[in-house]
């Protein structure tokens, strides 16, 4: 025979078990626990940003090593369906920016920090999870690998040019370079600390976008230019268009942190985040456009089918210029870096605190964000395939969480009325959103395998 459990007037039944309210004193410390650790985690840990740090923190996050593969993705996409495809991309992710910045705080009294948060709010708990994370954190972490590869390429090619005598270094010794910054930099705590370098990594890509595409238009049109395919073969020219969709793609990423851009902003019932956010992504999508445009078709305009997949390697001269231009990207992949690992280190330190029950201490954020920079520079060692990796990584990943979930998510949670104009527009960005995630990661993938059948897999040899 079984003993009972003591009666108590404030238990509660659940199924088949009881559960006992906390006491106040109970609820107080878990608050002030909770609180404590909300004020140590990056997101939620300073909320004072003004509208223009979303400027600057957007346009880093979006313009950056994606702009300069532009010209080549216009040269893989011809010129017709080139335009066609960057307006519609800079049309359709406005939009989707738009939805979630409108969303952020869709529940009086609740902010949805963090992208997940959101995708919970729409799929249920454990689902939203599964949907956001996995898509995000390949997101984040891929661009971080591309950025190493990225920074690591600049280097070296600066390297080159003012040093023509010199032995050739191997680009590995330029991304452990470019990583050791990050060994350093990925300590600051949250996103208001990085402001000032993000705010340098935005005035360095307008810098370098328009030294791209105004050095072009002064070396002019080359001799016996063409526009057509580059590809001998319809295949080749099949999987060359879907690995440009993943770079128009991957130049438009931004929306993966821009939750959590906007959690940084202040917000009361009577001024929402909303307003100033809303202010600062219509000024930094003015400077995509001033970015994103001028370099994609001045740089096809001016070399053809035979433009690099990074348009500064195809420009040579004047040296002064070229230099200048590579050390601004270095400079802007170390903002952008920072910017995409800030909520990957959210992640990690969020499941180690709260459900591992780690204390936050200097000491974790320590191990866990070196770890991560370490890994990051291993992997982009290993596959330093810059193209192919920004088709692969474009199309897989960011096609999903750009173009067409927040769309998902605006019809889960408002339920627009059917055939609407909202219905309709939504629809639409989903179509296009998939068929973009569909095709390019194929061509991504292939350029790797041929990559691939050229390169040692010794991490040292490259």
């Amino acid at each position: 025979m079984g003993s009972e459990s003591p009666t108590n007037p404030n238990s509660i039944s659940e199924g088949n078990r009881t559960v006992y309210p906390m006491s106040p004193p109970e609820i107080d410390k878990r608050t002030a626990e909770q609180k404590a650790i909300d004020d140590w985690l990056p997101i939620t840990s300073s909320r004072n940003a003004k509208w223009w740090y979303s400027t600057f923190h957007n346009v880093t996050a979006m313009v950056g090593a994606g702009v300069l593969s532009l010209p080549s993705a216009m040269a893989n996409l011809g010129w017709g369906p080139g335009v066609v495809i960057l307006i519609l991309s800079w049309v359709i992710t406005l939009y989707t920016l738009w939805q979630m910045v409108e969303m952020h705080e869709m529940v009086p009294g609740k902010r949805f920090d963090r992208y997940h948060e959101l995708g919970q709010h729409a799929f249920g708990e454990k689902l939203g999870l599964w949907i956001v994370v996995p898509q995000q954190l390949i997101c984040e972490v891929g661009v971080d690998i591309v950025y190493m590869v990225t920074g690591g390429k600049s280097l070296q090619k600066v390297h080159k040019l003012l040093c023509k005598n010199c032995k050739d270094l191997k680009t590995s010794y330029f991304i452990m370079i470019f990583a050791s910054v990050h060994f350093v930099l990925a300590h600051l705590p949250n996103f208001n600390s990085i402001s000032g370098i993000s705010l340098a990594a935005a005035v360095m890509s307008l810098s370098y976008s328009t030294i791209a595409w105004a050095a072009s238009a002064h070396k002019g049109v080359q001799e016996g230019v063409e526009y057509g395919y580059k590809a001998t073969t319809t295949p080749g020219t099949v999987f060359n268009f879907f690995n440009a969709l993943g770079d128009v793609a991957f130049a438009y990423a931004g929306h993966n942190v821009v939750l959590e851009i906007q959690a940084t902003i202040p917000s009361s019932p009577e001024k929402p985040s909303k307003g100033p956010m809303w202010r600062g992504v219509m000024a930094a999508y003015i400077v995509v456009a001033l970015c994103y445009f001028p370099v994609a078709l001045i740089g096809y305009w001016m070399f053809g089918n035979t433009v690099e997949d990074n348009i500064l390697i195809s420009l040579e001269k004047p040296t002064w210029l070229i230099v200048a231009a590579n050390l601004f990207v270095v400079i802007h992949v170390i903002g952008s870096y920072q910017l995409y690992a800030m909520p990957v280190f959210d992640m990690i330190e969020t499941v180690l605190v709260k459900q591992l029950n780690f204390k936050p201490s200097r000491m974790l954020r320590f191990i866990v964000r070196n770890v991560y920079v370490a890994f990051t520079m291993f992997v982009g060692i290993t596959f330093p395939f810059f193209g192919a990796l920004l088709g692969f990584f474009g199309g897989f990943a960011f096609a999903p969480t750009t173009y067409f979930l927040p769309c998902i998510i605006w019809l889960a949670i408002y339920k627009p009325k059917k055939f609407s104009l909202s219905w309709f527009t939504n629809w639409i960005c989903i179509f296009l959103g998939i068929l973009l995630m569909t095709l390019s990661p194929i061509g991504g993938l292939r350029s790797i395998i041929l990559n691939a059948k050229t390169y040692g897999f010794n991490i040292f040899n490259y």
